[in-house]
């Protein structure tokens, strides 16, 4: 789906509410190597915001999730086209490989499989591999004296493979099965010995997740300022053997497979071959098409210009101003920024499963690691992005009877936690509901969708929905659970507090359409999470910590104990809760003592079970003083802001800097973790803004900025919401110093807290201006309103 009507039209405007830019290019400021390796799998390549094609280059590495490696120890296996970007589980896409060869002995000697070619990558003076990326563009030097380049439209790739002078036979290998997983089977290949196009099809597993997904690419070469003609020699191989004049495959090959052709060289000047990869999920006659279409000129500086231009549109919405900040934080903040738009992906057009106009979305991996910080971070800058991926969650819905949970290359992969589409879209409600129609956004659809998910149960709750009779009938999920129904008796707890949000998002959105009574209702069933809720456990070591989430029986019984410490760093048996079927403790990915804290629509209700303000904050301190805090691992994303709920916002703010000082650089292994296609680039942008976000409501909590003012723009209400930071005097590193809020001022008038704020601030034309102290113990403000609302206390109304 092309950028056209209304969103485009949105894209434009952003023009006319960003004026006088701190920063103009920010993508001169985007570092995409940050989390190449050490378990970041982020995507280095080419691509566009969203795009479905990402084109990079692949390595043997063992963390091969997103294809790329930075460590050097790795070699360079090819250079493919679709990837995912900082996801778990097993490698992702990785399809259809380029690769070329200066010389081999002879054709049928050329070492076309994976392991054969593999070759270094050239090295810098400091060790580290030759490579180079930026928005949109890709590039790196082989040991092989090939420089190869890449960028992309939304479904095409454009390499550039500029060959050295001793190279008197070019080569170039069509990788057809070889994705992450060396997955391929069941191929088609077709060459065309005059124009040199090939066209292949083939199989491939899907990543996390049962099922498999059919791939389809279409290839063509062109010489970049001189007339390659056809191929000199052609031929099919399967592993490293080549068969020579042989235009075709067909069936199901064990192994790699692929077209391999030689070009004749440049007679005067630089050989470089171009290379244009259309790919699609329906035939290679609209890869084809998709090619043709994209990248008729054949032009790669204005692909590559093309495509950095609409990076720095959308990256120059938000706006920071530089002025006293050191360059590595501003870095930090537009390369975070700019791995939240490489996932979801536009694959519209590009379903093969169901026809329809509406938009289709893919690389959903996954909503449980997203729905916390990404989508409310769209909300600030990207509206008509989020209507797009909104429409697509809904019409998925429409044809496969739930909400996407987790998605992959067209196919369902395995549920995590709960049903988060549901916070997803009621973040997206919950904002733009007075847009929607302007959006095209179904109002009656997108609620029908979210009564699916709470209330209907799935064949398997393992791949979409919930459990829900047992929910709708005890609103928790119990310990044991009839078998005939279908889906893992694991995770009950993490799911129970996921619902339990879940059905408030679908209030909150109840209450906006007017109906009250699924509003009311809706929001006693969020109370659920509170059924988890065991008084009379405590914290090993730590007699004062009293209460905890556990697991419970169908008749009410907590009669499964769970150590608090388990699946952290402090578990004596050292479990992890990944996905695992056998995983019976009740959590998911995070300890009791992090999931106890997890009931963001009532904190308040929390603080009380807890034993009030001063043993909540004790409880927070021991989270952080024992590292039961996980940074790299989405339920403790919010825990660093809850201090605000008891009063203490100075806490916030000492533990979200330590976080950015701690867990976040600018290197190759600068995140904690995977990047979870963008959770943790959307939850480093909301610290370093000094904001984090309650999904599904109109609240931002509010802490101090590493910059002395940041800017949001959006374009379609096109406004720019500016909070300014006087006193504002730098980025200490132990958090101490002039970073505490003291006053919080709008067009002239005292605010009515210090510790949040409301979205309809970020609706028009507005100045915050924060002032800044060096006093840690100033609350929140003395109003009614001055502490963040919970469900309990009235809030949310």
């Amino acid at each position: 789906m092309q950028l056209s009507g209304v969103f485009a039209l949105l894209s434009s405007s952003v023009l006319l509410c960003t004026a006088d830019p701190f920063i103009p290019n920010p993508a001169d400021y985007v570092l995409p190597f940050i989390g190449t390796t050490n378990g970041g799998h982020v995507f280095p390549g080419a691509t566009l915001p969203h795009g479905m094609v990402k084109a990079g280059l692949d390595t043997n590495s063992p963390g091969n999730q997103a294809g790329y490696d930075a460590d050097p120890q790795y070699d360079a296996i090819g250079f493919s086209q679709l990837h995912d970007s900082g996801t778990g589980g097993s490698a992702s896409l990785s399809n259809f490989k380029i690769w070329p060869f200066a010389s081999c002995p002879s054709f049928t000697e050329c070492p076309t499989s994976p392991t054969g070619r593999a070759v270094p990558r050239k090295l810098l003076s400091d060790g580290t591999p030759d490579d180079a990326a930026s928005p949109g563009y890709f590039a790196s030097n082989l040991s092989t004296d090939i420089r190869a380049e890449l960028t992309t439209t939304r479904r095409t790739a454009l390499h550039r493979y500029t060959f050295p002078s001793s190279s008197a036979e070019p080569r170039l290998v069509v990788d057809l099965t070889d994705d992450g997983l060396q997955s391929g089977y069941d191929v088609t290949l077709l060459i065309d010995p005059t124009t040199a196009r090939v066209t292949g099809d083939a199989w491939f597993e899907g990543s996390f997740g049962p099922g498999a997904y059919h791939l389809f690419t279409c290839v063509d070469f062109k010489g970049e300022n001189y007339e390659i003609g056809s191929p000199s020699e052609y031929g099919s191989w399967s592993f490293n053997t080549v068969t020579q004049n042989k235009t075709n495959l067909s069936g199901i090959y064990s192994g790699s497979s692929g077209a391999l052709l030689t070009f004749q060289p440049a007679t005067n000047g630089t050989t470089s071959i171009l290379v244009r990869v259309g790919v699609s999920f329906i035939s290679s006659a609209q890869a084809c098409s998709n090619a043709e279409e994209e990248i008729s000129d054949w032009d790669f500086e204005r692909v590559h210009s093309d495509a950095l231009a609409q990076w720095n549109e959308l990256l120059g919405r938000v706006q920071v101003d530089p002025t006293g900040v050191e360059e590595e934080k501003i870095q930090l903040f537009y390369s975070s920024l700019y791995r939240t738009h490489i996932v979801p992906a536009d694959y519209s057009g590009e379903n093969p499963r169901w026809q329809s106009s509406e938009p289709y979305y893919d690389s959903y991996y996954c909503n449980w690691d997203t729905f916390r910080t990404l989508y409310p971070l769209f909300s600030l800058h990207d509206p008509e992005r989020f209507a797009l991926i909104t429409r697509a969650m809904i019409d998925i819905w429409r044809f496969e009877g739930w909400l996407p949970e987790c998605r992959g290359a067209t196919i369902q992969q395995w549920v995590q936690g709960g049903s988060n589409a549901d916070p997803i879209l009621g973040e997206f409600f919950v904002k733009y509901n007075d847009h929607a129609a302007a959006l095209n956004v179904s109002i009656s659809d997108l609620y029908s969708s979210l009564l699916t998910d709470s209330q209907n149960e799935p064949g398997d709750w393992d791949l979409q929905g919930r459990q829900a009779v047992a929910w709708d009938n005890l609103d928790y999920v119990p310990d044991e659970f009839d078998s005939d129904f279908g889906g893992t008796n694991t995770r009950q707890v993490s799911r129970t507090l996921e619902y339990a949000f879940g059905d408030f998002a679908i209030s909150q959105v109840a209450k906006l359409i007017g109906n009250d009574a699924d509003a009311a209702k809706f929001a006693k069933r969020s109370n659920g999470a509170f059924n988890m809720w065991n008084p009379n456990v405590t914290l090993p070591g730590f007699p004062s910590v009293i209460g905890m989430m556990q697991q419970k029986s169908s008749t009410g019984d907590f009669d499964m104990y769970t150590d608090p410490r388990h699946c952290s760093v402090n578990d004596p048996t050292h479990s992890t809760c990944y996905l695992d079927s056998n995983n019976h403790d009740g959590f998911y990915e995070s300890s009791p003592m992090v999931y106890s804290q997890f009931v963001p629509h009532d904190t308040a209700q929390l603080i009380t079970l807890q034993g009030g303000n001063e043993s909540f904050i004790e409880r927070l301190n021991i989270i952080f003083n024992q590292s039961y805090f996980d940074p790299t691992d989405e339920p403790s994303q919010q825990i660093p802001f809850m201090y605000h709920y008891a009063n203490r916002p100075g806490l916030t703010t000492k533990q979200t800097r330590q976080v950015i000082s701690e867990s976040y650089n600018t290197s190759v292994s600068g995140l904690p973790g995977n990047d979870d296609s963008g959770a943790m680039g959307s939850y480093a942008v909301f610290l370093l803004a000094g904001l984090y976000p309650v999904p599904a409501t109109t609240q931002y909590l509010l802490s101090s900025p590493f910059f002395p003012s940041i800017s949001f723009s959006n374009p379609l209400f096109n406004t720019t919401t500016t909070i300014k930071a006087n006193n504002w005097a730098g980025n200490p590193a132990d958090g101490v110093g002039t970073v505490y809020i003291a006053n919080v001022v709008i067009n002239g008038e005292q605010y009515k807290s210090n510790c949040y704020l409301e979205w309809d601030l970020f609706e028009t034309d507005v100045v915050i201006e924060l002032t800044l102290s060096d006093d840690d113990s100033l609350g929140c403000g003395n109003g009614a309103n001055a502490l963040p609302p919970s469900l309990s206390t009235g809030g949310f109304d």
